[in-house]
């Protein structure tokens, strides 16, 4: 591949777009150290005591827990239902198969809003708004496209004569996605589970819609909580999630490397 230095208007314009996202943040981690009983910007007083506020929260722990439960679980059915879906999409190419691909990404498309209506609309006639199912069947509609975008992008960048040559040699088709497709997609894969946990973890819109008072996420009590006390521990818990977010992307890229999942 042919590097060329960035040029120095390139250079300042990427600069500016990296301030211009972390901006939130700047602000963000002084307010979850402050003093105050309310949020005002600067801080006029020091103190971590809405970190420790924030585990002495009955409601935000059991949010939190059923988040990370929903998170899991969202991203294993996610990869269960979007590697084969790919897998035939991109290698067996059957008739359709790009009309197929845009109606499964379809929901990407749709702003969060809508897409949590129309759920709200159907959901509400069986008997799913404020379960578990119901968010889980919803958090599907959102990370599976996201599955199968991830994982096409990654499997459409894997040279095919491997699989070919693997089934020349006698390798049933199972056999040679097993021992050969799969583990060169693992680094796919992989980005594709973080970005499904992250994506479910963080969604707010569309568990506003479905969520209620025997079951809530963490977005959905951090929104409730801000309505009701403008404190700053609202900001502490943005940060953990913003040091969670950072942790769950440097372990995938530690290990696997994101580069290599679009990369050639």
């Amino acid at each position: 591949m042919d590097e060329r230095p960035a040029s120095t208007t390139l250079t300042i314009l990427a600069g500016l777009a990296f301030v211009f996202l972390l901006a939130p943040v700047v602000i963000v981690l002084p307010l979850s150290f402050s003093g105050d009983a309310f949020m005002a910007f600067p801080p006029q007083s020091w103190s971590a005591r809405w970190y420790g506020a924030i585990f002495s929260h009955a409601r935000l722990i059991d949010a939190f827990f059923v988040s990370l439960g929903l998170a899991a679980t969202v991203t294993a059915l996610s990869l269960a239902i979007a590697l084969p879906a790919t897998y035939a999409l991109v290698r067996l190419r059957p008739p359709g198969a790009e009309t197929m691909f845009s109606l499964f990404t379809a929901p990407l498309l749709l702003p969060t809003i809508v897409l949590g209506l129309a759920i709200l609309i159907v959901f509400a006639g069986l008997g799913l708004l404020g379960t578990w199912r119901g968010l889980l069947l919803a958090h599907l509609v959102v990370c599976t496209p996201y599955a199968l975008r991830v994982l096409a992008t990654s499997l459409a960048n894997l040279p095919a004569d491997v699989e070919q040559a693997a089934a020349t040699l006698g390798a049933r088709p199972l056999t040679v996605f097993r021992r050969v497709t799969l583990p060169l997609m693992l680094p796919g894969v992989a980005a594709t589970g973080a970005l499904c946990f992250l994506v479910s973890f963080d969604e707010t819109v569309l568990s506003l819609f479905m969520t209620g008072p025997r079951i809530s996420t963490l977005p959905v009590e951090m929104y409730h909580h801000v309505e009701n006390q403008a404190d700053p521990m609202a900001a502490a818990i943005s940060v953990l999630l913003v040091v969670l977010t950072l942790a769950v992307v440097v372990v995938v890229d530690r290990t696997v490397g994101l580069a290599r999942t679009f990369v050639k």
